[in-house]
């Protein structure tokens, strides 16, 4: 154990003034059996520390084959290893300048031992939660409707909330949301997506009843429909399926009530009509499109937008199915993918294809500037790859 002369000895011979240092000096020791394998340092930002001292967990979540993902209620996070050059020294108990401020006392020696230490430590960055395995999992059994039986109860896996939490790489929140995205709902316990031939006959169900009753698309009651059509299917999926494509209100009597949304009702009209088809004449799916979505509903392309790409270069102009969830996860494979459909895309074309890709106060044009390479073409400007054309 050094003395304080020592100590003192020690300041002279490296040529410092003792009065521009802390009169609190800490010598440090190693204890017995120390190991650099006893911890791992984590970095956490001021948001994650804060909530660390209120109690509250954070997980780390991924299957085997996948990345380690650190998660907290409503926040995901990349974990990766940053290796340092400096050895870090796990001290408890020692006190930052800060903390020292105050002390204005004579020299004082303070023996600490060290607990461990490590040239490395856990970065945290925040990242997009992986919620495309959440359907695919999800669609392992697809709910059929309860006409199905028994039969249907032994087919496929089934997932409950705690079974998403295990292999899915988001916060609860965040899965919670994409099960709301999905149209998800929960059967005896478990989270199942609906088969969508079963969720376009429940919608069929409300949309004629709305119609047969001479009802206003943004006054949907409750209790009469589940009355109305209980008979049909159960009542807790007519309810669902308000729930889906409707906004839930109480009017002034105290009613529960439903005002239907037209965007969200034309947009699955029109991946009904599109599932089968490679690709559609334009001007001849409209036309359809609007013929098969309830009277007094309009149809427009912009309804469309994720969900369908509309070819203008062809003759005639088509349309054909092009959903942003089956797309890649990975923001390179994702643009790899689109330039493997199309070369040029103008940024009204794409930007619904990469919107979801887009961090924190990150821009649609940011990812093309990163990612594309932009030219002219007959006035507009387009994007294509930056990789090169393999001939």
């Amino acid at each position: 154990m050094r003395t304080l002369e020592e100590v003192h000895a020690t300041i002279q011979i490296a040529k410092l003034k003792e009065e521009d240092l802390q009169p609190t000096v800490h010598c440090l020791s190693f204890g017995e059996n120390v190991d650099s394998g006893d911890y791992c340092l984590m970095e956490l930002d001021e948001s994650l520390c804060k909530h660390i001292e209120c109690g509250k967990s954070l997980v780390i979540r991924g299957d085997k084959d996948e990345h380690a993902a650190l998660c907290s209620e409503d926040k995901t996070y990349d974990l990766k290893i940053a290796d340092t050059s400096n050895l870090l020294l796990l001290v408890p108990g020692c006190k930052t300048p800060d903390q020292l401020s105050g002390d204005q006392g004579s020299p004082k020696l303070v023996h600490t031992q060290i607990w461990g230490f490590s040239n490395s430590y856990w970065e945290l960055r925040r990242q997009r939660p992986k919620l495309k395995k959440v359907k695919k999992l999800l669609m392992e059994s697809p709910y059929e409707g309860p006409s199905f039986g028994q039969a249907e109860e032994d087919s496929g896996q089934k997932y409950t909330m705690e079974d998403l939490l295990d292999r899915i790489q988001a916060s609860e929140a965040e899965i919670v949301a994409q099960l709301q995205n999905i149209h998800a709902c929960k059967i005896d316990g478990y989270w199942r997506v609906l088969d969508f031939d079963y969720e376009m006959k429940l919608l069929g169900h409300v949309t004629q009843l709305v119609d047969s009753e001479s009802w206003s698309f943004s006054k949907v009651p409750l209790s009469t429909s589940l009355e109305e059509l209980g008979p049909l299917e159960p009542k807790e999926m007519i309810e669902h399926c308000l729930n889906c494509y409707g906004r839930r209100y109480t009017d002034k009597d105290g009613e529960v009530c439903f005002a239907l949304n037209e965007d969200k009702v034309c947009q699955v009209t029109a991946c009904m009509l599109l599932q089968n088809a490679v690709k559609f004449n334009l001007s001849e799916f409209q036309e359809v499109w609007q013929q098969s979505v309830p009277e007094g509903m309009s149809t427009r392309l912009d309804q469309l937008r994720g969900v369908a790409l509309v070819d203008r270069s062809s003759r005639p102009e088509t349309i054909s199915l092009l959903r942003v969830e089956d797309l890649p996860e990975d923001t390179l494979e994702r643009f790899n993918c689109l330039f493997s459909m199309r070369e040029k895309w103008t940024e009204d074309d794409i930007a619904p294809y990469i919107q979801d890709l887009c961090g924190e106060k990150q821009t649609t044009g940011a990812l093309l500037t990163k990612y594309a390479r932009s030219s002219m073409q007959h006035g507009v400007k387009v994007y294509n790859s930056r990789r090169p054309v393999a001939t």
